[in-house]
């Protein structure tokens, strides 16, 4: 893709993600007190779905609490154009959702319906490697779901990697267990 048309893109992008942000209530896992805002934005859901079970013993069932994770993609994507190969573009993906998750952990302790949410969830395309950050992948079973997630993110991947990708991977749910977030990622680890 041509980097004018790349830019305009993003451009227009960042001006209709505040409308977003605004109606998909969303809140920013903030980093430290009133801090800068983390690369995660989340919000608590009720799962509907095919039971999960997660590689920890945690049981994931219809209608439990799960605090749903969204990455910040348009900020993401920002620093991403800045990236010449796949691999570095990556490795800085990587560290963002690690450097966040301390933060995801932090939101999810403090927040008022923690008792009951039993972990975080996200969907992604780009999963490979997440079970070194300890996520669980699980295949999405609602197979309209799953287009319309990927229908969605392809333009994302596109922006990212400067040219039109193919549809080979699907996306997944991304799952960890809040016993196994706040083990790995507690809210002590806060810098």
């Amino acid at each position: 893709m041509k980097e004018k048309a790349v830019q305009s893109l993003v451009a227009l992008w960042r001006m209709l993600d505040p409308i977003y942000y605004a109606c998909s209530r969303l809140e920013y896992a903030m980093e430290g007190n009133g801090g800068r805002r983390s690369i995660f934005r989340v919000r608590p859901l009720k799962y509907k779905g095919e039971t999960i079970y997660l590689s920890d013993g945690t049981t994931i069932r219809n209608d439990d609490w799960l605090l749903k994770i969204h990455l910040h993609n348009v900020r993401l994507m920002c620093e991403l154009l800045r990236y010449d190969s796949d691999m570095k573009r990556g490795r800085y993906l990587f560290e963002q959702v690690k450097a966040g998750l301390p933060h995801v952990a932090h939101h999810l302790y403090h927040h008022e319906q923690s008792s009951r949410i039993k972990g975080i969830i996200g969907v992604t395309m780009l999963n490979k490697g997440c079970e070194r950050l300890g996520f669980d992948t699980v295949d999405i079973g609602n197979s309209f779901y799953r287009w319309f997630k990927m229908a969605s993110h392809w333009p994302i991947m596109t922006l990212a990697q400067r040219r039109l990708v193919p549809l080979v991977r699907p996306p997944k749910y991304l799952v960890m267990s809040k016993e196994k977030l706040f083990s790995l990622y507690g809210c002590h680890l806060i810098h």
